[in-house]
C-alpha cells in the first residue's frame, strides 16, 4: 500500500483467490446495499397506479421478464462485463470516465497541463492491451482538442450525471427506509434517517464489519422467501422468463403500460455503484460477487413474488402490491397455507398461524438494517464524487475528513452531510409515499445511465482504439434500452420526478459557476503574470531589499510570474532571500505516487535564488498536512541544487524542470536534519554519507532551529553547488514566510448581465461561503501574508 496516499496499486499484481473472496465479501455490504433492497419497493412502485394485476396474470408475468430481463442486460453485461473495464487506474465513476477522457484526449477542466505530466507512470494508461488504431478515433481526438464548445460539452455531460448522483444520494436513504417501515409512520423513519446521516462522522471504517452480514442475511432471507414461494406457489413461473411477455404486456396494458417501466426501472438502482466504488474493491471481487451471490438472490426473489401474487389477485388494502404481501406472515391467511400443504394432525391450525406470524417481523427488521446498509453506500458515493470534482475545480471548497488511515477513499463532508439529510427529510415528509419517490429515484438513476453510456463510447474509441462500429452498437443496443425507460420517467415529472431536475438544476448551477470563475480567475493570472525577461533586467537583487529567510508564494500558475508578485513588490519593496513560487495541482489521474509528486525548476541564474515548485496531486489523493510536507519540499529544491543545478542555461531555466527525490521516498538522497540546540548535530546511521556543514548563525538571546544537510558521496557537487545548498540552509535556519494571495473577482466593465450576475453574485456568494483555500501545509498565522488583488474577469 502506497503510506502516502493510503491506496493499494493492485494493477500488475495477480490477486489470490483468497484476496478476491475477502474483497468480494467486502463490496456485499459496501456496493450492493442499495441494489439489494430494491426488491422492497419495484412491485409495489409498478402496480401504484398505471397498471392492474388481474386473473390473466399477463401483467405480472410481463413484470417479471421486464425486471429478468433488465437485471441481466444493464447490471450483468453493461456493468459487470463491459464497463468496469474502462476503470482509472482502479478507480471508476462518471468523474473517472471524464478523467480517462482527459488524458487521452488533452483535456482538462483548468488548463493547467504541463507535458510533464504526461511523463508519470500513472497519467496514460491504456485499459485493453494491444490497441487498434483507427483513423476515426484520432480524427475525434482531434477534434475534441481544436473546440472547446465540445470540451464544454463533454464537461457539461460528466456534471449532469454528477448531479444526479447527488440526487440519488437525497433519494435512495429515503425510499428505502420508507419501505422497509411501511406500515409505520412517516415520523419514525425520519428519526431513523437522521439517525443515519448523524453516524456519518464517525466513518464508514467502524461499522463496516457489520455492513456484510447484513446484507448477506438478507439475500439469504429474500431468496429463501422467493424459493419457498415459487415451490408452494407456482413452480412454473419461471416461463415468465420469456421475453414474448413482455411483447404481451406491452401489447394489453399499452400506455399504462409503457409508463409503468419507471417502477420496473427501480430494480437496478445501485448498479452505478458497482463502477462508482470499484476504487475500494477489484473488478474480479465485485463481478464475482454479483455474479455468484446478488444475482441470483434477486432473481429469485423477484420470481418468488411473481409466483405468490399469481395466484392471489384480491390484496388486502392493508397489505397493497410488494415485498411483504410474501412474506408468510398476518396478513396470509390458513386457508391459503392450506391450498399448497397438508398440516400435520399433531399441529393445530392455531399453532400454524402462530408460525407464519413469526416470520415477518424479523423480515422487516433485517429489512430496515438493509435499508441503512444500502444508504450509507449511497451517501459514500456521494461524498467520494463530490471530493473528485472538488480536486477538479468543479466544486466549491468544503471540509473532508478522511475517516480512515488505511482507505482514503473513505471520506466524510460535514457540509454535504446535513444538506443530504436535510433534503432527504423534506422529500419524505412531503411526497410521504413510494410512488412519487420511485418516479424521482427512477429518472435520477437512468439519467445517470444515459452519461455512463454516451461516455463509455467515447472511451471504446479514444481510450481503447477499439473499431467505430463496437461503440456506435454499444450506444445504439444500451442506448435505447436506457432510453425508454427514460421516457418512461420522464412523464412522470409532475408526479415526483420533477424534484431530482430540480435539484440536479441547483447543483449544476453551483458547479459550472464555480468552476467558471475558477476558470476565469487563472485565465487572468495567465494574462496578467510578469514575464521572466522582466525579472531578469532587474538583477540579482531584483531590485528590491533581500531579506533572511525563505518566502513561499502560492500561486496557481505553472509558468512564469504572478501578477501578485509585482503587486507585492510594487507596494513593498523587499523580499527574501530564496524565493519559492509554490503550485499546488489537482491532475486528471486518481492517484500520484509520492516519488513523482514535486516537480522542481528554477526561474533566472543561480544567483537570482528564485524556484519554481510544482506539487502534483490525483483527484483521490490525500492531501498531508503536517511538518513533512515543508521538510520534503526544502529538500526537493536542495535535491535538485545538487543533480540539476549545473545544467541550467541561463535564460532558459524555467523549461527545464526534474523530479527530485525527498526523505520520505528515497532513503539515498539529500536529508534535512534540524535541531532547536545551538550544537553540532550528529547523523548515525548514514554510511556513506557526508554533512555540508551549516553557516553559523549570529548569537540571539533564544536559541533558533539549526538546519544542516547530509548529501551522499556521489555524485560530487562542485563548490557553486556547495554555496547555493549553504545559502538555502541559512535560509531555512532564518525561517519561512508565506504568501497567500486573496482574489476578489468581479466582471469587467462591458460585460453582459449573465456574466455579472454569474461572476459578481453568485460566485462571489459562494466565495464567501466556502472554506478557505486549503494547503499541504500548515499555514502558521504569524508567519502568513495575505496580499488582496482585485481581478476584473
Amino acid at each position: 500500500m502506497d503510506p502516502e496516499s493510503g491506496f493499494c496499486h493492485r494493477q500488475g499484481k495477480r490477486e489470490t483467490w483468497r484476496t478476491v473472496l475477502i474483497l468480494a465479501y467486502q463490496s456485499l455490504g459496501v456496493v450492493y446495499g442499495d441494489l439489494s433492497t430494491s426488491p422492497l419497493y419495484v412491485y409495489k412502485s409498478t402496480f401504484a397506479e398505471d397498471i392492474q394485476h388481474s386473473e390473466t396474470n399477463e401483467e405480472i408475468y410481463g413484470v417479471l421478464s421486464f425486471v429478468f430481463w433488465t437485471l441481466t442486460l444493464i447490471p450483468l453485461l453493461k456493468y459487470v462485463l463491459i464497463v468496469l473495464r474502462a476503470d482509472d487506474d482502479g478507480e471508476g465513476g462518471t468523474f473517472a470516465l471524464y478523467s480517462l477522457l482527459c488524458r487521452h484526449a488533452r483535456l482538462n477542466a483548468i488548463p493547467n497541463s504541463q507535458s510533464d505530466d504526461e511523463e508519470l507512470s500513472d497519467y496514460k494508461k491504456d485499459v485493453v492491451m494491444n490497441p487498434i488504431e483507427n483513423s476515426f478515433g484520432s480524427g475525434l481526438k482531434s477534434t475534441l482538442e481544436r473546440h472547446r464548445l465540445l470540451q464544454k460539452f463533454l464537461l457539461v455531460l460528466a456534471l449532469i450525471g454528477t448531479c444526479m448522483v447527488i440526487g440519488d444520494g437525497v433519494l435512495t436513504p429515503a425510499i428505502s427506509v420508507f419501505s422497509a417501515v411501511s406500515d409505520v409512520e412517516v415520523p419514525i423513519a425520519c428519526v431513523i434517517l437522521i439517525g443515519l446521516f448523524s453516524l456519518q462522522h464517525f466513518g464508514t471504517h467502524k461499522v463496516g464489519f457489520l455492513f456484510a452480514p447484513i446484507i448477506v442475511t438478507w439475500l439469504f432471507s429474500i431468496s429463501s422467501i422467493g424459493l419457498y414461494n415459487i415451490i408452494h406457489w407456482n413452480p412454473h413461473i419461471y416461463r415468465a422468463l420469456s421475453p414474448v411477455y413482455m411483447y404481451k404486456f406491452l401489447k394489453k396494458t399499452q400506455k399504462g403500460g409503457w409508463m409503468s417501466l419507471g417502477g420496473i426501472l427501480l430494480c437496478i438502482t445501485g448498479s452505478e455503484a458497482m463502477f462508482a466504488d470499484l476504487g475500494h474493491f477489484s473488478q474480479l471481487s465485485i463481478q464475482a460477487a454479483f455474479t455468484v451471490v446478488v444475482y441470483p438472490a434477486l432473481v429469485l426473489a423477484y420470481m418468488g413474488q411473481a409466483a405468490y401474487l399469481s395466484k392471489h389477485h384480491v390484496i388486502s388494502n392493508d397489505f397493497p402490491i410488494g415485498f411483504y404481501v410474501s412474506v408468510p406472515g398476518k396478513h396470509t391467511s390458513i386457508e391459503s397455507f392450506s391450498l399448497t400443504f397438508v398440516i400435520p394432525s399433531n399441529r393445530r391450525p392455531t399453532d400454524m398461524k402462530t408460525l407464519t406470524e413469526k416470520l415477518r417481523w424479523p423480515v422487516s427488521v433485517i429489512a430496515i438494517l438493509a435499508a441503512v446498509v444500502g444508504s450509507q453506500a449511497i451517501i459514500t458515493g456521494t461524498f467520494s464524487i463530490i471530493k473528485q470534482c472538488h480536486a477538479l475545480g468543479c466544486f466549491p471548497r468544503v471540509k473532508i475528513v478522511h475517516t480512515s488511515t488505511k482507505i482514503h477513499g473513505q471520506i466524510y463532508i460535514p457540509e454535504i452531510n446535513w444538506i443530504l439529510m436535510f433534503l432527504c427529510l423534506a422529500v419524505t415528509i412531503g411526497f410521504r409515499d413510494t410512488k412519487h419517490l420511485g418516479n424521482a429515484s427512477g429518472l435520477a438513476v437512468i439519467t445517470v445511465m444515459l452519461v455512463t453510456t454516451c461516455l463509455m463510447s467515447l472511451v471504446i474509441v479514444l481510450c481503447w482504439h477499439r473499431s467505430t462500429f463496437l461503440a456506435i452498437g454499444f450506444v445504439l443496443f444500451f442506448g435505447t434500452i436506457e432510453a425508454l425507460y427514460f421516457s418512461a420517467s420522464l412523464i412522470k415529472f409532475t408526479e415526483g420526478a420533477w424534484f431530482p431536475v430540480v435539484l440536479s438544476f441547483i447543483f449544476f448551477t453551483i458547479m459550472y459557476v464555480w468552476h467558471y470563475g475558477t476558470l476565469k480567475k487563472y485565465e487572468f493570472d495567465i494574462q496578467n503574470k510578469v514575464s521572466i525577461n522582466w525579472l531578469l533586467s532587474l538583477g540579482s537583487s531584483l531590485g528590491i531589499v533581500r531579506v533572511h529567510g525563505i518566502g513561499l508564494i502560492h500561486t496557481e500558475l505553472v509558468s512564469g510570474i504572478p501578477a501578485i508578485f509585482s503587486h507585492f513588490v510594487t507596494n513593498l519593496p523587499a523580499f527574501h532571500q530564496v524565493l519559492v513560487f509554490l503550485c499546488v495541482k489537482s491532475l486528471p489521474v486518481p492517484h500520484i505516487k509520492p516519488e513523482e509528486r514535486f516537480l522542481v525548476g528554477r526561474i533566472g541564474p543561480k544567483e537570482f535564488q528564485l524556484y519554481r515548485c510544482i506539487v502534483r496531486y490525483g483527484y483521490r489523493d490525500f492531501h498531508k498536512d503536517d511538518t513533512e510536507f515543508e521538510k520534503d519540499l526544502v529538500c526537493s529544491i536542495a535535491e535538485f541544487i545538487r543533480t540539476k543545478g549545473f545544467q541550467d542555461i541561463p535564460g532558459k531555466d524555467e523549461k527545464k524542470m526534474s523530479v527530485p527525490t525527498t526523505p520520505s521516498t528515497h532513503v539515498d538522497g539529500i536529508v534535512m536534519c534540524d535541531d532547536p540546540m545551538d550544537y553540532d548535530i550528529e547523523v548515525r546511521g548514514t554510511s556513506g554519507l557526508k554533512e555540508i556543514k551549516e553557516m553559523v548563525s549570529p548569537h540571539v538571546t533564544e536559541p533558533r532551529k539549526r538546519v544542516r544537510f547530509v548529501v551522499p558521496e556521489s555524485p560530487r557537487i562542485d563548490e557553486d553547488a556547495k554555496q547555493e545548498l549553504k545559502d538555502l540552509m541559512e535560509a531555512r535556519e532564518a525561517g519561512i514566510a508565506y504568501i497567500v494571495g486573496h482574489a476578489h473577482v468581479c466582471a469587467k466593465r462591458g460585460s453582459n448581465v449573465i456574466k455579472k450576475l454569474a461572476v459578481n453574485f453568485f460566485y462571489d456568494l459562494l466565495s464567501r461561503n466556502c472554506r478557505e483555500v486549503a494547503y499541504p501545509v500548515s499555514v502558521p498565522h504569524a508567519t502568513c501574508l495575505e496580499v488582496g488583488m482585485r481581478y476584473h474577469v
